[in-house]
C-alpha cells in the first residue's frame, strides 16, 4: 500500500511539474519555473521513497531520498512564491541563496558518513542515520540534518507567511485566490506532518502525506490561478 502511495506522489508530482512547464513555455514566468523545479525535486524524493520501499534501502538510494525530500524542493518552492509576491528583484536575490543553499547541501548529504546502519526495510529517519555535524578532513561541518532543517523550517515558513497575506488581501475580491492560497499551505503542512510522524517512528504515513501535500499544492495552485481545478488558459484563451 505504502508503495503504491509513493508512486502516486511521485506521478502526481512529476505531472503537476509537466503542466508548470508547459505553462511556463507559453508564458514565461519566474514563479512557475520555480515550482516546476520545486515540484520535481517532489517527485524524485517521492520516486527515491518509493525505490526503497520497493527494493531494500541502501545508503544511495536514502542519500537520494533524504536530499530530494528534505532539503531541495521547499525552497524552490519558496523561491517561486518571493517572486510571485515580492517581484523579480527579490526572487533573484532569494533564488541566488536558495540554490547556494541546495549545492552546498547536496555535496554535505552526499559526503557525511553514516552514524547508524541503513535499515533495510521501513523508512528510515535521517535523525538515525546522520549526526548534526560531520568531520570532513580535519573540520567539523554542519551536516545534513542542519541543512534540512534551514532548508524545510525556513522555506516553509516563507511560504506560509505569504500565502497567509495573500490570504488577508484577498479574501473579499479574488476569493479563488485566498482559497488557493489555503490549500498550498496545507499542502505544505502535510508532508511536514508525515515527516514529523517519521521521525516519531510512524513511518506508514509518510506516503500517505506526500500523495496529499501534491494533490493539495497541485489544487491550490490551479483554484488560485483560475478560480477553478481546470488547467489554467493560455495567453490566447485569456485574451492576453
Amino acid at each position: 500500500m505504502d508503495l503504491a502511495l509513493a508512486v502516486t506522489a511521485a506521478i502526481v508530482a512529476m505531472v503537476f511539474a509537466s503542466e508548470l512547464g508547459g505553462s511556463h513555455r507559453e508564458r514565461p514566468r519566474d514563479h512557475a519555473r520555480m515550482w516546476r523545479l520545486g515540484m520535481a525535486a517532489y517527485s524524485a524524493g517521492s520516486w527515491a521513497l518509493a525505490l526503497g520501499l520497493a527494493f531494500e534501502w541502501q545508503g544511495p538510494i536514502f542519500r537520494f531520498f533524504y536530499f530530494f525530500g528534505a532539503i531541495a524542493n521547499i525552497p524552490l518552492l519558496a523561491v517561486g512564491s518571493v517572486y510571485l509576491a515580492g517581484g523579480t528583484r527579490w526572487g533573484r536575490v532569494v533564488e541566488r541563496g536558495a540554490l547556494a543553499l541546495i549545492g552546498v547541501g547536496l555535496v554535505v548529504t552526499m559526503a557525511a558518513a553514516f552514524v547508524g546502519e541503513v535499515p533495510p526495510s521501513g523508512v528510515p529517519d535521517g535523525s538515525e542515520l546522520f549526526a548534526w555535524t560531520f568531520d570532513f578532513d580535519g573540520a567539523t561541518l554542519p551536516g545534513p540534518r542542519v541543512f534540512a532543517a534551514v532548508s524545510g523550517g525556513v522555506s516553509s515558513l516563507v511560504i506560509i507567511g505569504l500565502s497567509l497575506r495573500s490570504i488577508a488581501r484577498t479574501w473579499r475580491k479574488r476569493p479563488h485566490v485566498a482559497r488557493g492560497n489555503g490549500l498550498i499551505i496545507a499542502g505544505i503542512v502535510a508532508p511536514a506532518l508525515g515527516g514529523t510522524l517519521t521521525a516519531l517512528g510512524e513511518s506508514t504515513s509518510l506516503a500517505l502525506f506526500l500523495l496529499l501535500g501534491a494533490l493539495l499544492l497541485w489544487a491550490g495552485y490551479r483554484v488560485s490561478s483560475t478560480g477553478a481545478l481546470r488547467p489554467a488558459p493560455t495567453a490566447a484563451e485569456s485574451g492576453r
